[in-house]
């Protein structure tokens, strides 16, 4: 369809200027809020339109009554809405609005939960454990605790549903979006005037001893002092080294002992920190070289490794890539337990982040390099097939309790890859050749069709046209199949190629066992493809008798073909 039949004029240069400011000036990502305007609405849709998009944008008049229930949309109205795609395959914009009120709703809570304040919402059903609480003003829904409904066992709280109160968040998961209240912490909370009172207990420099961890988030943790406040300690101020979450070094319930580093009295809060109770470790990071051994101490065990002190408040990471040469994918906890002292080698130092990496594994014997030793490449050794994959096989070696890998590729030479690995099992004891072996990369390669020498090696002298000797294994109606003397591989002749004349071409002229000359018409050294050609064979003889002992000018012709036998035939048949 034309929509312009010219551009030029000033008006429409104009124009196009103009739309491409605006485009240029909206950024449009998916994944966003967006606001948009209401343009129109029917019985079925709303329709919005957002600055910077092509098409206007659908959303079920359904969804929008839900989520805005008790308010009357009309045209020019401004609703907030979530991307999801610029453009689906019927080039519409997609948009939802219960996704971006969802959205929005977690700001909300993850704001108030970082600054300490209470949340107002209305318990609207039982669940297994507690209770669901509705947020007031986003309509998000919150989790309570059986145990956090009231400071004391209720026998029924059928009388505080519906009712709009406070709630303290004590924990947000943003993973999975969950979000935890307690309506007993808002109900044991003091009053200002004794808050106050309380901090003037404190002061910037004070330790305080056995503070109890009650609750943690991405960006530090809680802690109760004395039964009578609650207090922060901020991410940065946990420890020297990095630590991703809180929950990596601490767990609820544990005593710990904090210093105040600021008082905030207009906000009543109070922040502390544990590092700061100890000198900076990393001052003395000279004293440990990476590469080398050093003894460690597990102080945590977490589901992707350990950490470990390498001197008191020297924290490192020990991942569980790094804790075995043998064993992958198993828990840490199988291997180590809290105050344990392991072996490990420093793998890298980052003075900027300080961040400290260690192995367990460096610091033990390489069963790779063992396996080097004993079974240098083109070595044969029996394993025992522990997995197979679509392309791979894995084996187990016993003997070092390690697995080497066999492509599909080196199981045969000539046939295919998916039809040789369908010949083994798991369990299957088979000989191999080792091929390679990368012991730091923890790597071996196996190979079957190794054990025998290349059969593609007997054609490295040859060239296309070349004359080679083959017998016939077996015969069909799309050819003759071919083996080389001496070779275990097979040829596939096609019935295009077994002779000149289209009578002769025929495959039931050879019978099995039959040895017969060939030429070689194709050659890939690369691809390890060969053709052979009955046909060529018989062209080049001809061309080459030809050539010995006639001229085409001379008029004379060489018996090669009964020519005069079938130009007689065809006459009669013409008759």
């Amino acid at each position: 369809m034309e929509i312009y039949k010219d551009i030029s004029t000033n008006q429409n240069q104009k124009f196009k200027k103009l739309l491409l400011d605006n485009f240029s000036k909206t950024k449009i990502e998916e994944g966003k809020l967006l606001t948009g305007t209401v343009t129109k609405l029917t019985e079925k849709h709303v329709y919005l339109l957002i600055d910077g998009m092509k098409s206007e944008a659908l959303i079920d008049i359904n969804e929008v009554k839900t989520v805005y229930e008790g308010k009357e949309i009309k045209e020019n109205d401004k609703l907030e809405v979530y991307l999801e795609k610029i453009e689906d395959k019927n080039g519409e914009v997609i948009v939802s609005a219960s996704r971006a009120k969802k959205i929005r709703g977690w700001y909300f809570l993850e704001k108030a939960y970082e600054k300490n304040e209470n949340v107002k919402g209305k318990i609207v059903s039982k669940c297994k454990g507690g209770v669901i609480v509705e947020h007031s003003d986003t309509k998000s829904l919150m989790f309570c605790p059986g145990s956090q409904i009231d400071s004391k066992p209720l026998k029924s709280f059928d009388h505080l549903f519906n009712v709009e109160q406070d709630f303290k968040i004590i924990k947000l998961d943003k993973i999975r979006g969950n979000a935890c209240v307690s309506r007993r912490e808002v109900i044991s909370s003091f009053r200002k005037e004794d808050k106050a009172k309380i901090l003037e207990k404190y002061k910037v420099g004070d330790i305080i001893k056995n503070a109890v961890v009650k609750g943690y988030s991405s960006f530090g943790c809680f802690f109760e002092v004395n039964n009578e406040i609650d207090v922060l300690v901020h991410l940065q101020e946990i420890s020297y080294s990095r630590i991703n979450h809180p929950e990596e070094v601490f767990t609820i319930g544990e005593k710990h002992s904090l210093k105040v580093i600021s008082i905030d009295n207009e906000k009543m809060q109070i922040s502390c920190s544990i590092k700061a109770l100890t000198p900076d470790p990393f001052e003395n990071i000279s004293n440990y070289e990476v590469g080398k051994t050093y003894k460690a101490k597990v102080i945590k065990v977490v589901d992707y490794g350990a950490f470990c002190e390498l001197q008191p408040g020297l924290t490192c990471l020990l991942h569980s890539s790094e804790i075995s040469w043998n064993k992958k994918n198993v828990s840490p906890n199988k291997f180590f337990k809290v105050n344990d002292e392991i072996q490990c080698v420093i793998t890298d130092i980052d003075k900027d982040k300080k961040r400290i990496a260690i192995s367990h594994k460096l610091a033990t014997e390489n069963p790779y390099e063992n396996f080097e030793k004993k079974y240098p490449v083109n070595s044969v050794i029996k394993c025992k097939i522990s997995n197979i994959k679509d392309f791979s096989i894995y084996l187990n070696i016993k003997e070092f309790d390690i697995d080497g890998f066999l492509h599909a590729n080196d199981l045969s030479y000539f046939s295919k890859p998916e039809d040789e690995i369908k010949k083994f099992n798991v369990g299957d004891e088979i000989d191999v050749k080792v091929l390679e072996v990368k012991a730091k990369e923890q790597k071996i390669k196996f190979g079957v069709k190794q054990l025998q020498e290349d059969p593609f090696k007997i054609f490295k002298d040859k060239r296309v046209n070349d004359i080679i000797t083959v017998k016939v294994v077996s015969t069909s109606s799309k050819g003759i199949v071919l083996t080389p003397e001496g070779v275990n591989m097979e040829i596939l002749i096609k019935k295009n190629q077994i002779a000149i004349n289209a009578e002769d071409a025929r495959s039931n002229r050879f019978i099995q066992g039959d040895r017969i000359d060939a030429a070689i018409s194709e050659i890939n050294f690369d691809k390890r493809k060969i053709s052979l050609s009955i046909r060529l064979l018989e062209e080049n003889q001809n061309k080459e008798a030809v050539s010995k002992f006639s001229s085409p000018l001379s008029g004379k012709n060489l018996p090669f073909s009964s020519l005069s036998e079938k130009l007689d035939n065809k006459k009669k048949e013409d008759k």
